[in-house]
């Protein structure tokens, strides 16, 4: 799952932006395939990674949602944010989220977990996590 590029930018894209749905997906910037993005989140399923429920407005959607398994890839999101913005001048990570991560990381991850769970991530959304005071 890790080494699966598009696998690893759906559960990005849940923690960091709270995408959940097919359309959510589709919309990040990298331009994954209609098929490619079917077959992932099938497999992320399937994996246990992620679980799948109606969406309780528009029955013609789903939402996808991190599992307790899912919910432990973050620190590893989070250390390759770390790693990104240490070696890349162009990272798009703030220096202050980072140096925060950095300097807070079991606070920070505990946070991000529990603010995922229940809906929320980490930059988009009224509970954000850097909406917090």
């Amino acid at each position: 799952m890790v080494g699966d590029t598009w696998s690893l930018l759906i559960v990005r894209d849940i923690v960091y932006f709270g995408k959940k749905t097919f359309g959510e997906f589709r919309t990040s910037g990298e331009g994954i395939a209609r098929n490619i993005l079917s077959n992932r989140l099938a497999r992320l399923v399937e994996q246990g990674i992620l679980t799948r429920r109606p969406h309780p407005d528009d029955g013609r959607k789903d939402l996808y949602e991190l599992t307790e398994t899912g919910l432990d890839l973050i620190p590893i999101l989070l250390a390759m944010a770390e790693w990104g913005a240490t070696h890349f001048a162009e990272s798009d990570a703030p220096p202050e989220w980072i140096q925060l991560v950095r300097s807070r990381r079991n606070e920070m991850t505990t946070l991000i977990r529990d603010t995922v769970r229940s809906g929320g991530a980490i930059f988009a959304g009224e509970n954000s996590v850097v909406s917090r005071p």
